[in-house]
């Protein structure tokens, strides 16, 4: 199991590598483009060579990359829909030119169309994302802490999505701590965590868990809301990811920390705090 944390890449996409190392990461994980837009600046050959050597400077193992939030798979708008389609294929694209490993998305919302057409809308569009891509990076499906009709909330409704999709075989899933706990899965305990975890190898399968955001919840428990905070700070407490940590089925996994920003690199001292923390649990 690597440690790393979601990283600025202002001023350049090869300085999220300098960031990266000045928090502790292994891995790192990037918007390539605004988070609230659809418009992207080109990424020349240049500009990759640039960044995977960053990366290896700075010993970063692997990068991920996280889609605008923008994305709605499910939205009754036709443009809204395409235009979602085109950005993760996009995405999928600039991912592969960078060497990132995978990019994770938020399938959207369903609330204009129901809950049972979401679904098979997302699946729809997923294989329109997926049709003649034959990149290196791969698509991941972000659980999703459940508010109003976000799609994604449960193992089975990630499940219908992957099977529904032409290549859903390729797709992948990154869990979110504070998502699954706000979405009604319990990883307070270690039993708790035995537990969730065991159920999304019966539903999805342990061998579509690529990564994890590794976030402390502001929220109770079932809330339903997407508030995220420091490890053991928060309504899910350190025991939470002392078990996810230890867990012998979990070793293949990233996880990548999404706490509170709090200035940048070494500066951040929410965030050192919390990769020290994990890399307590793990020993090393």
């Amino acid at each position: 199991m690597r440690f790393g944390a979601h990283v600025s890449a202002a001023g350049g996409l090869w300085k999220a590598g300098i960031y990266g190392e000045e928090l502790g990461c292994e891995v790192i994980q990037i918007f390539t483009r605004p988070p609230q837009g659809f418009g992207a600046k080109p990424i020349t050959d240049e500009d990759a060579e640039k960044f995977k050597a960053s990366m290896k400077e700075h010993g970063i193992k692997d990068v991920y990359v996280h889609a605008p939030y923008l994305i709605n798979l499910a939205s009754e708008k036709n443009s809204t829909r395409y235009g979602s389609i085109s950005m993760l294929k996009q995405e999928l694209n600039r991912g592969t030119q960078l060497g990132v490993k995978a990019m994770m998305f938020h399938p959207g919302s369903a609330k204009a169309v129901g809950r049972a057409a979401g679904i098979k809308m997302v699946a729809e569009a997923l294989s329109k994302v997926m049709d003649g891509y034959d990149g290196t990076t791969q698509l991941l499906i972000e659980i999703s802490a459940g508010a109003g009709e976000i799609m994604g909330d449960t193992f089975e409704e990630i499940a219908a999505f992957i099977d529904g999709a032409e290549r859903g075989k390729e797709i992948g899933v990154c869990f979110d701590t504070q998502h699954a706990f706000a979405s009604g899965y319990d990883l307070r305990t270690k039993e708790a965590v035995d537990k969730t975890f065991k159920m999304f190898d019966k539903i999805i399968g342990l061998k579509k868990l690529v990564a994890s955001h590794c976030n402390d919840s502001k929220v109770e428990f079932d809330a339903h809301k997407d508030r995220h905070e420091h490890l053991g700070k928060g309504f899910m407490g350190a025991d939470s990811f002392k078990a996810i940590v230890q867990n012998p089925k979990l070793k293949h996994i990233d996880l990548i920390l999404e706490t509170p920003f709090e200035g940048g690199g070494g500066s951040d001292t929410g965030r050192v705090e919390d990769m020290k923390l994990l890399k307590k649990f793990r020993g090393k």
